[in-house]
């Protein structure tokens, strides 16, 4: 806002702002929102690849919870899609374990349709990010599969509380989580990857 002196020598407000001082505030808002704009879609992200481990691992328990109800064996089959993998849960009809050939032919019957985690979590998709150890610690650039629980890709639980072994590696745009999964007792833990300490840090 400038100022004038009026006809008394007093000093007078103007009724509006000079060229100089619009176009500050306009360059400080444009920088301020060039900030926050990254900021948030880096929040966002790392929001939704929280999200969708909590989510993944919601399921391998909802599985083991039918498991005991059913007294039989659940399990998710994770199939290929692109770079992405779906998956749905199946019961083992024949009490044999969870196979791709019983599923393929019905006799393990699917107890909740196929689903991919970017239907929910936008963004968020199965792999692990180049140069991400994995949780044991091997950096291996070209092996970025995030399905990692066996050479069916069948992840099992049973009514006695076992599970595969195996972990299962999620990311969004920056973010990379992780969810370990203990066969002797079905337990799980969802990592994620600290990219400024180089490391896996339990949530």
């Amino acid at each position: 806002m400038h100022s004038v002196w009026d006809a008394s020598g007093g000093l007078a407000r103007g009724q509006g702002f000079t060229l100089l001082e619009l176009l500050l505030t306009l360059g400080i808002a444009t920088t301020i929102i060039g900030m926050a704009v990254p900021l948030t879609a880096d929040a966002l992200d790392e929001m939704r690849g929280s999200m969708a481990a909590r989510y993944v691992q919601s399921r391998i328990l909802d599985a083991r919870m039918d498991a005991v109800k059913r007294s039989s064996r659940v399990g998710l089959h994770f199939e290929s899609q692109g770079d992405d993998f779906r998956f749905a849960e199946y019961l083992d009809g024949n009490a044999n374990g969870i196979r791709s050939a019983d599923i393929a032919d019905g006799t393990d019957p699917e107890l909740r349709p196929r689903e991919r985690l970017a239907d929910q979590f936008a963004g968020v998709s199965f792999g692990l990010r180049a140069n991400v150890p994995d949780v044991d610690g091997t950096r291996s650039p070209t092996r970025q599969e995030g399905v990692r629980v066996g050479v069916t890709r069948i992840l099992s639980v049973g009514p006695d509380g076992t599970a595969t072994s195996g972990t299962l590696y999620l990311h969004g745009r920056r973010s990379q989580y992780a969810v370990r999964v203990l066969g002797a007792t079905g337990r799980t833990r969802v990592l994620r990857f600290d990219s400024g300490g180089q490391q896996w840090i339990a949530r």
